[in-house]
């Protein structure tokens, strides 16, 4: 018998989804376990996932249970954790060798994800690359000085199919389930929602939100700068009267406050959340506001996974890889200025930062108002 045939043709009741360990990756792996809850919808489907994303799952209806671990937990106490649930199965979604080790030493007998250098031997299943995947490939400041110095081309224009939740629907796949792309979707209750409002002083507000989110974890090529965050804001408000909720985590809250400082007025509301909120409040006032303006971020996929149209300007990455929701969904707006260089993979620019200067507050502003 063909080895994915018997894959495919086991029943499994205990199935342990090992999770990746970054917020907006964490978004974009819904769709395969919504595919997995397909094909399996009488299984307990439990998710090891870091404990900085397990309220990200609660009510989610492809998970059943969560296992988390902290940072710089053990492997062997991630193990004998992983022991007490006498799983059939693991899938490991993340590429690295203690993801797949994890597994292995925990002693499930069957073991699936993609073949990597120094971790397939933990593996029962080493899956190939997917045909149509695309690697983020970093420019060397070289390649960066080279594309610019030519004739004036266009930026890169990459496949959708390489988008990321084409690799996690395609190890779903191994085990039958269908890989047709699913939009990535999360869930929180209207009841959050009106206790998140209350905590907040939100409760009273007759005026539209807005949601506006500056930061940007992996480095300030992702970060369309502060001084049009603030223009694009100013120039909403007085076309639109809403009111700002400014979201980001504590290490965001120096620009925050900047951007406080330089939008408020008496007459629309301003919130300053940034360092404040919990992960379900955070979700609760992504799904409340009606459109979120947001750098390439964690916090971008949890609102587009909740509902919530984005706006998001983008330079050093790839809407076609890595964009909120599914390639082409037209409630967001991604946009990009036209430079070759971009996507360049870098977590800072080696030049002078046009693919995020090039991107025009007046566009921003007006993909704002059409949301």
């Amino acid at each position: 018998m063909n080895p994915q045939s018997a894959i495919r043709n086991s029943r499994f009741d205990q199935i342990l989804i090992r999770g990746v360990n970054w917020l907006g990756d964490a978004v974009l792996t819904t769709p395969a376990l919504m595919r997995l809850r397909e094909i399996f919808p009488r299984a307990q489907i439990t998710l090891l996932t870091p404990e900085k994303l397990k309220d990200l799952w609660a009510g989610h209806p492809a998970v059943n249970e969560t296992i988390s671990f902290a940072d710089g937990e053990s492997i062997f106490s991630v193990e004998r954790k992983l022991r007490a649930g006498k799983f059939d199965l693991a899938l490991v979604l993340p590429n690295s060798p203690r993801s797949a080790m994890e597994p292995w030493l925990a002693r499930i007998p069957q073991r699936i994800g993609y073949a990597r250098p120094w971790r397939n031997w933990f593996l029962t299943r080493a899956v190939p690359p997917r045909i149509g995947a695309v690697k983020m490939q970093k420019r060397s400041i070289g390649d960066i000085k080279r594309l610019i110095s030519q004739l004036p081309t266009p930026n890169s224009q990459l496949p959708t199919t390489g988008h990321q939740i084409h690799e996690y629907l395609h190890l779903a796949a191994i085990l039958g389930a269908d890989p047709g792309p699913l939009a990535p979707q999360l869930f929180v209750s209207s009841d959050e929602i009106e206790t998140a409002k209350k905590k907040f002083g939100l409760d009273q507000i007759t005026q539209p939100v807005f949601g506006l989110n500056p930061g940007a974890e992996y480095g300030p090529a992702k970060r369309w700068p502060i001084e049009r965050f603030i223009a694009a804001a100013k120039e909403t408000q007085q076309r639109s009267n809403c009111g700002w909720l400014i979201f980001g985590a504590a290490a965001d809250m120096p620009i925050a406050s900047q951007i406080e400082s330089a939008i408020g007025n008496r007459q629309s509301p301003l919130f300053n959340l940034a360092g404040k909120t919990s992960l379900r409040e955070l979700m609760a006032l992504l799904k409340y506001s009606r459109v979120l303006l947001t750098n390439d971020s964690g916090p971008m996929h949890v609102a587009a996974a909740l509902g919530t149209p984005v706006v998001a300007p983008f330079g050093s990455t790839s809407p076609e890889l890595t964009g909120p929701g599914l390639p082409g969904d037209p409630r967001h707006r991604l946009l990009k200025s036209d430079v070759p260089c971009s996507p360049c993979f870098l977590r800072e620019c080696p030049i002078d930062f046009r693919c995020m200067t090039g991107i025009a507050v007046e566009n921003i502003v007006e993909a704002l108002i059409k949301a």
